[in-house]
């Protein structure tokens, strides 16, 4: 592949990256507006189901089929208790306890654990001294995005900082796992790890919320509409394709990303303050994500 053609395709996928960051930063916007009548089980159940039948509805549109092996499903099964059950439960349950800052901090750590584990386990990517640099300035940046004090609360709630970061250890293997599915159309591993999460969250909320009982408002159902529509089923096939195409390590990048964008929404729509040290941050994330994501001129001539 020559220069002309290579820059493009690197720009593109970082666009991808960045839209990808935008529609994940937006589903804690959606969140909070949606579980504030829809218990959270629940909530996980209805985002998951309704974004994979949209999913299934397009690919049928486009005459994609999804595998029928046991195989599949099985991977399927897996990836969703890695990427969303597990973790979307343990952050909505951590969430509760953390202030924002911390919080923020501890759901940004999955890139540093997607490149240990590459590193000490999987070996299934180059792990090099520059995504390493990569991976320890943007967690620079996120915590001057933040702001330091934020820092300070780490150490307190601890069971809930656990819960957090075992949900960034699960994300980690999840994009890890993710290139399994590399054969694939992007749109079948998400759709079927979609519904999978759907099979194992709908019984749990049936017992645990009796959802028949329930009596959201009309802002709550819009946001869980977006949250599926939006934050789920699109984001998770761009999702997929960026795995098969930065790998691992560059696609969870898109959680340094989502900071810088969730505090400038912050800004913007409820008049929050930034951070005095937020431009070096910002400065520190993209250099980071840059590192992880753009590969080297002889890797890439090769």
């Amino acid at each position: 592949m020559n220069e002309a053609q290579r820059h493009p395709a690197i720009a593109s996928e970082l666009a991808l990256l960045l839209a990808l960051a935008t529609l994940w930063g937006a589903s804690y916007t959606f969140l909070k507006i949606a579980v504030a009548t829809i218990p959270p089980v629940t909530l996980i159940a209805g985002r998951t189901l309704i974004a994979g039948l949209l999913l299934v509805a397009i690919m049928r549109w486009r005459g994609i089929a999804l595998p029928v092996d046991a195989a599949n499903w099985r991977r399927f099964l897996f990836q969703a208790c890695l990427n969303s059950v597990i973790p979307w439960t343990m952050v909505a349950w951590g969430t509760r306890a953390l202030d924002a800052g911390v919080a923020t901090i501890l759901n940004s750590t999955a890139p540093i654990f997607t490149f240990f584990l590459t590193f000490a386990i999987t070996r299934h990517e180059a792990v090099t001294f520059r995504k390493l640099v990569g991976v320890v300035s943007g967690m620079v940046g996120i915590c001057l995005i933040v702001g330091v004090q934020a820092l300070a609360g780490l150490g307190e709630q601890l069971a809930a900082q656990i819960a957090l970061l075992l949900a960034a250890v699960c994300y980690a293997g999840a994009a890890i796992f993710g290139r399994a599915f590399r054969d694939l159309d992007p749109m079948a591993p998400a759709a079927g790890s979609l519904l999978c999460g759907a099979a194992v969250l709908i019984p749990l909320s049936v017992v645990v919320d009796r959802p028949w009982t329930l009596a959201p408002s009309m802002n709550s159902l819009l946001a869980l509409l977006a949250l599926a529509v939006f934050s789920t089923a699109f984001a998770f096939v761009i999702y997929f394709r960026l795995i098969q195409t930065l790998g691992s390590v560059g696609a969870t990048a898109q959680a340094y990303l989502r900071v810088p964008i969730g505090v400038a929404a912050s800004v913007v729509f409820l008049g929050e303050q930034l951070s005095p040290t937020v431009g070096v941050g910002l400065a520190c994330v993209v250099v980071g994500v840059a590192a992880m994501t753009i590969p080297q001129r002889k890797a890439a001539m090769a």
